[in-house]
């Protein structure tokens, strides 16, 4: 699958992310296009130039403004001139989103309502045709995924419309808290502004994963180079691959789905049976796929308890709150991990006990296996005194025509 990288160890800006594309290879025809037919053609040029960072080779990108003083334009006026265009409508919604959400983050951050921002160095022509050129990009790759490493938060001072702020200024910390984004704040990082509002923005809306990909095969690399003079190479590398992960072997089987999960692990020694009883039960009703225990010899000779969840990673934050709330320990262990699991739906059978629920499986062979519920084999057999095992045979040699009420899901 050919994917994107964005390597980012000394941070991100539009104009350097767009840098990176065209010296992937992106022809300049591409970014102006777009520009154009919103009636910029007078409105700005481009300067291209292959050369050095710390005699690193690479591409740097300046756009030149022709509009003399510019006035600030408004959320609302972007979002005219983005819905007055005759772009396509992927181009048009990619550059809706960024817009959006810079103006979300300028909003929240100087207090006023989203369609009243102005925007100032957001507004400017070269944040126009960063973001513009940037998306019109990416619809010519055309990527399957875009992954993008860790963004370096920067520090220090940077000057600006407003004054000077510090680093990393307001926009930024919006935009990550808003897209739930790990900055980097390493020692190690450069000083200075390192990832812009544009920059992270751009990656926002357009990455799919802030994570190093598992496994590429490198097709080509383009260096995009700052304007900015720092203590090391000022580079961002956009890595044109062939992306392979285990996620292939789901997409070649359609009976087969590979599910990121949270297991969430706490090992207890100074609760009552009661209290982990009710611990467990919490967890399940709140969210839990699956919750089990064990018996372990914990330190001092005690006798403790192992308690694991399985948790989808929508519920971990409100699951870890509970396991700290309502269990004694005073902390847990979280890790992320995979599963592979196929196709399933509910249903009912009709066998010679009567109507039974069942569970129907999808295999990988493209067999279909019917399971009754362990619920219904445990009421039978109260019922008729027989055992579990008895019923089970039973009821597979004499089930009937399998009758859905779901359609095919792959997750519990």
């Amino acid at each position: 699958m050919k994917s994107l990288y964005i390597d980012c160890p000394n941070g991100m800006s539009g104009d350097m992310i767009l840098a990176a594309f065209l010296d992937l290879g992106v022809p300049k025809e591409i970014i102006e296009a777009p520009l154009f037919k919103i009636g910029m053609k007078d409105s700005f040029s481009l300067t291209i130039e292959e050369t050095k960072n710390y005699n690193f080779r690479g591409t740097k990108v300046s756009v030149h403004e022709s509009e003399g003083n510019p006035k600030p334009r408004k959320w609302l006026d972007i979002q005219k001139l983005i819905n007055n265009s005759l772009w396509e409508e992927d181009l048009r919604k990619k550059v809706f989103l960024v817009f959006e959400s810079l103006a979300r983050a300028e909003a929240s951050v100087h207090g006023t309502d989203i369609n009243l921002v102005h925007f100032h160095e957001i507004g400017a022509i070269d944040s126009l045709v960063d973001i513009i050129g940037v998306c019109a990009c990416i619809n010519y790759i055309k990527p399957s995924k875009i992954f993008c490493g860790v963004p370096p938060a920067g520090s220090g001072v940077v000057n600006t419309e407003h004054g000077l702020l510090s680093v990393p200024v307001p926009a930024v910390i919006e935009l990550a808290k808003n897209h739930n984004i790990k900055l980097s704040f390493d020692e190690g990082n450069a000083k200075g502004e390192l990832t812009t509002p544009t920059g992270l923005a751009l990656m926002a809306i357009l990455a799919d994963n802030f994570t190093q990909p598992e496994s590429m095969e490198i097709e080509s690399i383009g260096v995009g180079l700052g304007h900015r003079d720092l203590d090391r190479p000022n580079f961002l590398r956009i890595w044109k691959m062939n992306y392979s992960s285990n996620n292939q072997l789901a997409n070649e089987n359609s009976q087969i789905s590979l599910e990121r999960i949270i297991t969430q692990e706490a090992w207890i020694d100074d609760a009552t049976p009661e209290d982990v009883s009710n611990l467990i039960n919490r967890l399940r009703r709140e969210g839990a796929i699956e919750v089990i225990t064990q018996p372990i010899q914990m330190k001092k000779g005690r006798t403790g308890i192992c308690i694991k969840a399985i948790v989808p990673p929508t519920y971990a934050n409100s699951l870890m709150k509970l396991w700290l709330t309502h269990s004694t320990s005073l902390g847990i262990r979280e890790r992320e991990e995979y599963r592979w699991t196929i196709q399933r739906k509910d249903g009912y059978c009709n066998s010679i006990f009567g109507k039974i629920r069942v569970k129907q499986a999808l295999r990988p062979n493209n067999k279909e296996t019917i399971k009754p519920e362990h619920d219904e084999l445990v009421r039978i057999s109260l019922e008729s005194g027989k055992s579990i095992d008895e019923i089970r045979q039973e009821i597979l040699s004499s089930i009937g025509k399998f009758i859905p009420k779901e359609q095919w899901r792959d997750k519990d």
